[in-house]
Parts: C-alpha cells; sequence; structure tokens
C-alpha cells in the first residue's frame, strides 16, 4: 500500500495527526502491557483493536508532511511506512510478526521521540496556526 498523497498540511494537521499518533501509541502500549506474544495473537478482542491502533497510527504518519518528519529525523518513519502495508494486509504469520514487533519495539520507541520532540520543537504540536 502506497502511502497516501496529502496535500500541504497545514500546522493544525500536522498537529492532529502527532496527536493521534500518540494516541493510539499509548492505547497500544496500555493494551499489550505483560502479555506475551503469545498471548497477544490468541486474544481476538486484544489483537484487533491493537492492530485498528497501529493501522491509525501508520495511516497517521503516512499523512506526515515531508518537512514535519525531517524536523524529526530519530523516528523511524521508513518503518512505519515499511510495515503499513502489512498492517493493512491479509490475516497471516507477516501480520502477526508486524502486530508483535510494532506493539514492543517501534510503538515504544516512538513515544519515547514523540516526547522528546513535545519538549524540543513544541510548535509542532501546538494546535495553532
Amino acid at each position: 500500500m502506497a502511502p497516501p498523497n496529502p496535500p500541504t498540511t497545514s500546522p493544525i494537521v500536522s498537529a492532529a495527526l502527532l496527536g493521534l499518533m500518540e494516541q493510539a501509541g499509548l492505547a497500544v502500549v496500555t493494551l499489550t502491557e505483560g502479555l506475551s506474544e503469545a498471548e497477544l495473537l490468541r486474544s481476538r478482542l486484544t489483537r484487533t483493536e491493537v492492530l485498528r491502533q497501529l493501522r491509525r497510527l501508520a495511516d497517521s504518519a503516512a499523512l506526515l508532511p515531508a518537512d514535519v518528519r525531517a524536523r524529526m529525523p530519530e523516528a523511524d518513519w521508513p518503518g512505519w511506512d515499511h510495515l503499513r502495508p502489512t498492517l493493512h494486509g491479509d490475516p497471516g504469520p507477516p501480520l502477526d510478526e508486524v502486530l508483535w514487533v510494532a506493539a514492543t519495539s517501534l510503538v515504544p520507541a516512538l513515544l519515547l521521540w514523540l516526547r522528546v520532540y513535545q519538549t524540543s520543537h513544541p510548535e509542532l504540536f501546538r494546535m495553532s496556526a
């Protein structure tokens, strides 16, 4: 799945996308806290919600303008872009692996960097023009 080709995005829209990413990431961390990979993959309800939140996060990341991404270079944007098609793909082992890797590695790292950037680049997170 190719990333969407967004029109020019306003600072307000970019801030909203970053906020959605943070909310989705926090939901994933909360839902998966204390779960093993097998427990996550067996739990139909938790797995479904984790997948929904990961899609929301990856889709929001794909809509972020290149200049906003460039101001946050430590965030793994290529990783999210790479995982996005699998998150929207068919069930199976590739999706299972992506769910676990994203939930236990990419999401916590992204949340950490978003906190850092909220301090170093607060203007990116401000909901004003």
